[in-house]
């Protein structure tokens, strides 16, 4: 049976050559598959203020998110799974071409729309003694020949 530990979870993305910094500090659960393997599920805080309906359907449909990351020392995973519309899979490894695959899906919850693009990753460096406390990847995002920016994702599991 796999043990779990309930944390504090901060992941953040930025880009260092385009305007993107987006940070998520939420909580999240951490899965020992094995000695070196884990799952992390985070869940998105409701941070909404909605005013109108509108706007509290779709609060609903994010708060309906998890990010989960299956993370071991050569491989990370991360997926954007939900009752909401946008979905997304990350596949990043040390010194190959990954795939990034981001799909819609329509009401009925069928594939809707879907495109792939790769990512390079040029560093992949996960730390702690026992269990994972930080992470860091960082990559290139690729369609075809075109380069879309080099990104930093750093997670910090706090214990």
């Amino acid at each position: 049976m796999p043990i779990n530990h309930h944390r504090p979870v901060s992941l953040s993305l930025m880009s260092t050559d385009l305007a993107i910094d987006s940070t998520l500090e939420t909580s999240g659960t951490l899965y020992q598959k094995d000695r070196f393997r884990f799952d992390l599920l985070l869940s998105q805080p409701d941070n909404s203020q909605s005013v109108n309906e509108e706007e509290a359907t779709s609060a609903v449909e994010t708060a309906r998110h998890m990010l989960w990351l299956e993370i071991s020392p050569a491989r990370i995973i991360m997926s954007l799974q939900g009752n909401g519309k946008f979905c997304y899979r990350h596949f990043w490894e040390p010194g190959i071409y990954g795939l990034s695959r981001y799909w819609l899906n329509d009401n009925s919850g069928d594939i809707a729309n879907a495109f792939r693009l790769r990512n390079y990753t040029r560093r992949l460096q996960l730390d702690g003694d026992i269990l994972p406390e930080y992470l860091r990847i960082e990559y290139e995002l690729w369609s075809g020949k075109v380069q879309l920016g080099n990104y930093i994702l750093n997670l910090e599991v706090y214990h």
